[in-house]
């Protein structure tokens, strides 16, 4: 029995398709004291986490999409397809907690936390500890990710998932290691239930399959049994991902297609086509950072060069399939930046190779730990901007004291106009909110309305205020121009930032009596 196990483990490793999936040099295991040293390194960047992702958590208002949060965690729709993070919340938070501003980002805070050990834990089976303690660190202060994690929506689960499922498949086959393939799956399965997006990384796994394959080999391939057992489930597998994702996909296209130009939020100005991928791809390396995207291409690169070939390939085609995939799709529709969470884990963990890399080459600077924790110093430093303005106004707009502001001012006759305005229909329940969008004609029939009614009244407009170019303004279509004409400026509302992103709201007051006409005898 003993002779037969052994001979069936032979086999399985000399499977063609595995035998590309074992690493070069595998890591060095750290010694007793070491690891002590990196557990305690490992419980500080734990409570920088906390102390990031659960500041001031309840204090900021709700932002345009955590309002559908709100509504899908107090009333189920089964047919959600994405209904893991709103069975969460109903059957989780809502048992002792109000379903609100705190109550809905709990979750998210708690999924952000749990991210950076473990993603600690994959990377350390994938590039040794010291990287992965530097791509924890890179992590734990990365502002993209604080802002996922004080988010009321599923971001941070899914950036979670992420971070297990297609490093533990392709672990479970590398080291043999069914349990590990089970967890791969398992976490699959709830990353495309949080999100459907997830699904992509599949094709990144895919493509890292077809990559490292040889020619010469695939005929002598086809004829093992062992690849049998592996290509017909592949093959099931692929056909229900088309037939459950791609109804969903051309669903997701028409509606878009259908209310274009419509939606909770201004649109910023439009952009030529061509341009569109570009700058798609330009924000994403944005809100990473420059650093942390150059650390990470040189470390798959190094990566690439001698420690783990293997290894290179699947970061390479996990962030090459998902991204490539959704900066196409700009080219047909509107594409969220949230889209591209799924391959983020993948810059994180190149990034803290290459750190890792600087530690172990020669170097005329000394210490030698100097010039990798000035490479540090300076991934940590392009976000610091962001993440201390995020500590301040918690990058959003706030519409709730907009709203208590305007409340106190109110008409019954007055009419509301407002970006995001199922968020300051919430906090301004007394009064119906209109959507402020970029057409000029809606502000005109208000007005039109106002003074048909003769009862006086005004129109009050909540809108962003411009920043940069790149932002939503109100000059399209002669807007700003009315409003300057017609309108006073009465409150502008918002903190602060240190960085480039501005958001603060300007609140104008438009009377319908028109200039110069007296008011009508009470």
């Amino acid at each position: 029995m003993r002779l037969e196990g052994q001979q069936q483990r032979e086999k399985f490793r000399g499977t063609y398709i595995f035998r590309y999936l074992s690493p070069e040099v595998s890591a060095k295991s750290p010694g007793r004291r070491n690891q002590a040293a990196a557990t305690l390194f490992l419980a500080g960047l734990i409570v920088l986490a906390v102390v990031l992702r659960f500041w001031r958590l309840g204090d900021w208002n709700f932002q345009g999409t955590e309002i559908f949060t709100l509504k899908d965690s107090r009333i189920l729709d089964h047919f959600n397809p994405r209904p893991l993070g709103y069975l969460l919340n109903h059957y989780v938070v809502g048992a002792f907690l109000p379903l609100a501003e705190f109550g809905l980002r709990l979750l998210p805070a708690i999924f952000g936390v749990l991210t950076v050990p473990v993603f600690y834990l994959v990377c350390r089976r994938l590039v040794g500890t010291r990287a992965a303690l530097c791509g924890a660190l890179l992590l734990a202060v990365s502002p993209l990710h604080v802002m996922y994690s004080q988010l009321a929506r599923y971001w941070s689960l899914v950036f979670l998932l992420s971070t297990i499922y297609p490093y533990a498949v392709y672990l479970g086959f590398r080291e043999r290691n069914r349990s590990m393939l089970a967890l791969g799956v398992v976490s699959g399965v709830l990353a495309v239930l949080a999100h459907p997006v997830s699904v992509l990384l599949v094709g990144g796994l895919g493509l890292f399959l077809v990559a490292s394959l040889r020619r010469r080999d695939i005929a002598r391939a086809w004829d093992s049994k062992a690849v049998w057992r592996i290509v017909v489930p592949a093959m099931v597998l692929i056909t229900a991902i088309l037939v459950r994702f791609l109804p969903v996909l051309q669903g997701w296209i028409s509606m878009h297609d259908s209310i274009r130009g419509y939606g909770q939020f201004l649109r910023p100005p439009a952009v030529p086509q061509g341009l569109k991928p570009v700058i798609y791809l330009w924000i994403y390396v944005e809100s990473l950072t420059v650093p942390v995207v150059l650390s990470a291409i040189a470390g798959i690169y190094w990566l690439w060069q001698g420690r783990d070939r293997s290894l290179a390939r699947l970061l390479t085609s996990l962030a090459v399939f998902h991204i490539g995939f959704l900066t196409l799709l700009t080219l047909r529709t509107n594409a969220s930046q949230y889209y591209l969470i799924p391959a983020v884990p993948v810059f994180y963990l190149a990034a803290g190779f290459f750190v890792d890399q600087l530690f172990r080459m020669e170097s005329p600077l000394r210490p030698r730990w100097l010039l990798p924790a000035i490479m540090l110093v300076i991934c940590i430093a392009a976000g610091a901007p962001t993440l201390i303005s995020d500590a301040r106004d918690g990058r959003r707009y706030d519409f709730r004291s907009s709203a208590h502001w305007i409340a106190t001012r109110l008409d019954p006759a007055d009419i509301v106009f407002s970006d995001q305005p199922m968020v300051t229909a919430h906090y301004l329940p007394q009064h119906p909110v209109r959507h402020l969008r970029k057409n000029l004609g809606l502000l005109k029939d208000a007005m039109g309305e106002l003074r048909q009614a003769g009862r006086g009244g005004a129109l009050w407009i909540v809108a962003p205020a411009p920043s940069h170019a790149y932002r939503p303004n109100l000059k399209e279509g002669g807007m700003i121009d009315w409003i300057y004409e017609n309108c006073r400026l009465r409150n502008s509302i918002g903190v602060g930032r240190i960085d480039f992103r501005q958001d603060y709201l300007q609140i104008y007051h438009c009377p319908s009596a028109k200039p110069g006409a007296t008011s009508p005898a009470p």
